[in-house]
């Protein structure tokens, strides 16, 4: 028995020297793997391949019909496919809208003769985005394909002009009762637009959907940041037609062409 004792000790020093041995191998061999696959992220960055989970776009864009910008989240699932979640706001600019101005020594400024509305878009939707082609070196282009869809609000504010009346102005908007006085058929001379402060309290929403499908040209050499060139197309449609100008008919659907600055970063 007391040989038994003294042995107990020991065979426990023994049993955590080979514990503490076998953590030790496991830890080298995570720290290992680790390693590897560090080495392997930074050889495709320096091949120029886009990896990341998650992404964030900014973008700025110049369309045919006016302009916008837009912000997207983007979750990758796999290499080449990333869900995007997308929020839109944009102007939309009638293609017949012509400027007047005035200028009697006290105002001087500009109106688009005839407008009703200012038109605006408010969207949300998903799409998807494929990578065409990776960036090939760290110098590259990166070619990213992408499709959206989802819900677009339009929304209208009622433009305002400014009149004279007597020693008083007065603004207006296209109504019956003013309607003479707001395309300058009157005595009431028209000084300007009334501003972009105007008519918030009468926004009327429309309802309608959208689809956006383009291409996306990645040129930043880092793989965490992103700055892109982007061009592409977008379809609305509404259920009611969308009153912009007078005499031109309300339109439902709204087609237009569009280039876009994009920058934002990403995140493996």
């Amino acid at each position: 028995m007391t040989i038994v004792k003294k042995l107990i000790p020991v065979l426990c020093l023994v049993l955590l020297a080979f514990e503490g041995n076998a953590q030790q191998s496991q830890r080298k061999e995570k720290r290992t793997e680790k390693n590897k696959k560090i080495d392997a992220l930074i050889k495709q960055e320096e091949e120029g391949v886009l990896i990341y989970r998650k992404q964030t776009a900014f973008g700025l864009q110049l369309r045919s019909n006016g302009y916008g910008l837009f912000l997207e989240i983007g979750r990758r699932k796999t290499p080449r496919w990333t869900n995007v979640y997308a929020m839109e706001l944009t102007e939309v600019k009638h293609p017949k809208e012509e400027k007047g101005s005035n200028n009697n020594g006290t105002f001087n400024n500009s109106y688009i003769y005839g407008k009703i509305n200012n038109f605006y878009q408010v969207k949300l939707g998903f799409g998807r985005e494929y990578i065409l082609g990776q960036k090939g070196n760290k110098n590259g282009v990166a070619v990213i394909a992408f499709g959206q869809g989802g819900l677009s609000l339009g929304l209208l504010r009622p433009y305002y002009i400014d009149i004279q009346e007597g020693p008083d102005k007065r603004a207006v908007k296209y109504e019956s009762a003013d309607s003479l006085k707001f395309l300058g058929i009157s005595s009431s001379p028209i000084l300007g637009s009334s501003g972009i402060g105007k008519g918030w309290n009468e926004l009327q929403v429309r309802p309608g959907a959208y689809l956006k499908f383009g291409l996306r040209f990645d040129f930043n050499r880092y793989n965490e940041r992103m700055q892109a060139v982007q061009i592409g197309f977008s379809l609305e449609g509404y259920g009611q037609g969308i009153e912009q100008l007078v005499y031109n008919d309300p339109k439902k659907l709204f087609l237009q062409l569009h280039v876009a600055y994009v920058f934002g970063g990403r995140k493996g």
